[in-house]
């Protein structure tokens, strides 16, 4: 019995750049910003106050209920959730035949740090929700709630790659027969004191700050460093037979996939193994490199983690196949990166046009890669690949291609 083909029929973000999907990728192909300087008084030691904020007001999207007993992550998510569910057009679903998968880097850190201080008030201080705030699964368990998904609530937890992998699993659920759909994706919100200054020590972020908006510069050869970012970004996956049956039209069709690890390294990533996700997503998928008409590259804007991956991709698909990335106009989004890469993915082979990579004026002469900088490119293409790579050598790619 062939697997069922896996379908996208719904889209949801909250980003820096804008407050749902749709006004993130007018935004994206605007070459807007949406990095700037942490303005509260805790940054102002920091040696780096640079990140990349979502500026949406939450208390106008969710009730103050949630407001309380959420996280911001979770907050994010489920923004970024009830979006993609909308967008789908999802009127009546089996709850047992219906799954959540959300991935995070880091989960509720904003919470434990805030709790952490209540405690030195005294015990008695504490929010009786700092659990459920603070849990890595807490944004899966709370859409699940949400929208009554008894398929399965899950949270994959690594490092970047995250959001993607949460994709993944989505994918393979519904693939195995397990689900006929399932909202996926990822969330972060960890901009806090302790984040930048542990990020600061491993020299890893930009330390741009006379121009926090042109920070990030991913490929560029003066990149400096990331950015830190927070935001969600959702899609709903589905059986084609499924969505076929309610009448959805599908956004594009996530094809293939592919998971690995590194065993290497906890930090320095492994081109190579780099290089082996994404020729096995291409084979999950049955389609030739010659096909790939945009690649979402990790592209974090690091000095060495932009030359392995550029490397990585430059192996199978020379200069043949356009690449960009987000990372420029939001930041390392940690956990919702990849996630936030399909999402972009897939509007792009919907459109037919390739975003540019903001601040990215001169690539780096030792990346042999066709980067698209200065403005959107118009392309015909037929399947798009997406990259997510973390800390801890986890690595995933997607592959989506047109519907």
């Amino acid at each position: 019995m062939n697997a069922p083909r896996v379908i996208l029929s719904g889209l949801g973000a909250v980003t820096p750049l804008g407050d749902d999907a749709p006004t993130s990728w007018d935004a994206l192909l605007a070459g807007r910003s949406g990095v700037g300087l942490v303005e509260e008084d805790w940054a102002e030691p920091l040696p780096v106050r640079i990140a990349g904020t979502v500026r949406t007001d939450l208390a106008e999207r969710l009730p103050v209920a949630q407001l309380r007993r959420l996280d911001r992550a979770e907050q994010l998510a489920m923004v970024a959730g009830r979006e993609a569910w909308v967008d789908a057009g999802v009127v009546a679903v089996d709850p047992e035949r219906f799954a959540v998968v959300v991935g995070s880097a880091i989960g509720g850190l904003t919470t434990t740090l805030a709790q952490q201080a209540k405690l030195q008030e005294g015990p008695r201080r504490v929010s009786p929700h700092t659990v459920t705030m603070m849990m890595a699964n807490g944004a899966a368990a709370w859409l699940s709630i949400e929208l009554g998904a008894k398929a399965g609530a899950r949270t994959p937890v690594s490092a970047c790659a995250s959001g993607s992998e949460a994709i993944m699993m989505g994918w393979e659920m519904i693939r195995a027969g397990s689900a006929d759909i399932v909202l996926a994706g990822g969330t972060e919100a960890c901009i806090t004191g302790l984040t930048l200054a542990a990020l600061a020590q491993t020299r890893a972020l930009s330390h741009r700050q006379d121009d926090p908006a042109t920070s990030s510069r991913p490929f560029d050869v003066d990149r400096d460093g990331f950015v830190l970012g927070e935001g969600a970004a959702m899609v709903v996956l589905e059986s084609e037979e499924h969505a076929r049956g309610r009448g959805a039209t599908p956004i594009a069709v996530l094809a293939g996939a592919a998971v690995t690890s590194d065993a290497r390294d906890i930090v320095n990533a492994d081109p190579e193994n780099q290089e082996r996700t994404m020729r096995l997503a291409l084979r999950a998928a049955a389609v030739d490199p010659e096909r790939i008409g945009l690649v979402h590259a990790h592209a974090t804007s690091t000095v060495v983690g932009d030359a392995n991956e550029g490397a990585a991709i430059a192996a199978i698909f020379g200069t043949g196949s356009p690449v960009t990335s987000t990372k420029g106009a939001v930041g390392h989004l940690l956990g919702a990166a990849g996630s936030l890469g399909a999402v972009v993915a897939a509007q792009a082979l919907r459109a037919g046009i390739v975003p540019h990579i903001a601040n990215t004026s001169r690539v780096d002469p030792a990346i042999p890669l066709d980067v698209v900088t200065g403005g959107p490119r118009a392309v015909d293409a037929e399947a798009a690949l997406v990259n997510a790579f973390g800390f801890g050598g986890h690595n995933v790619s997607l592959l989506l291609t047109r519907s």
